[in-house]
């Protein structure tokens, strides 16, 4: 891809991609065998449940931020624990009605993202903020499914 091609890119489709290869890999957990695995590095578990507030949380996160900076407010801090603790409920068996609800949870947040993104305007996308990220590269950042690669796929 072209550095044109890129400018002209949506950023917003990158996030909703990244959901779907969530949602794609969490149709596979519901084989999970209770096991937390290690993530790469080796320093933090992760579970379906895990992977799932993590994700959301991190879209959350981001979401905000991109709200502030198209606000000309300062962000607020990140109060979040992240993924240092795993909590009781991350623990719990992930089943049918629980891809539901994510499902139903991180398609419409990647989704509302993603229309923020395009009603903030391609001149916005790349414009320079000062210290912090432009939109583009927040959406970068978020656009990833890394949380749900750390559990991968166990369908088999």
């Amino acid at each position: 891809m072209t550095i044109d091609e890129l400018n002209h890119t949506d950023p917003g489709m990158q996030i909703e991609r990244a959901t779907e290869r969530v949602l794609k890999l969490a149709r596979t957990w519901i084989a999970w065998d209770g096991r937390p695995r290690l993530a790469e590095g080796g320093e933090r578990i992760y579970t379906p449940h895990k992977v799932i507030r993590r994700y959301a949380d991190h879209l959350i996160d981001h979401l905000a931020q991109v709200e502030a900076l198209l606000a000309g407010v300062p962000t607020r801090p990140n109060g979040w624990y992240e993924s240092v603790v795993t909590t009781d409920a991350d623990l719990a068996r992930f089943t049918e009605v629980d891809l539901v609800e994510a499902t139903e949870r991180l398609t419409r947040l990647s989704r509302t993202f993603s229309l923020r993104l395009t009603a903030a305007g391609r001149q916005e996308w790349d414009r320079p903020r000062g210290a912090d990220w432009t939109l583009r590269e927040i959406a970068d950042h978020v656009g990833s499914a890394w949380y749900a690669e750390q559990l991968g796929d166990l369908s088999s």
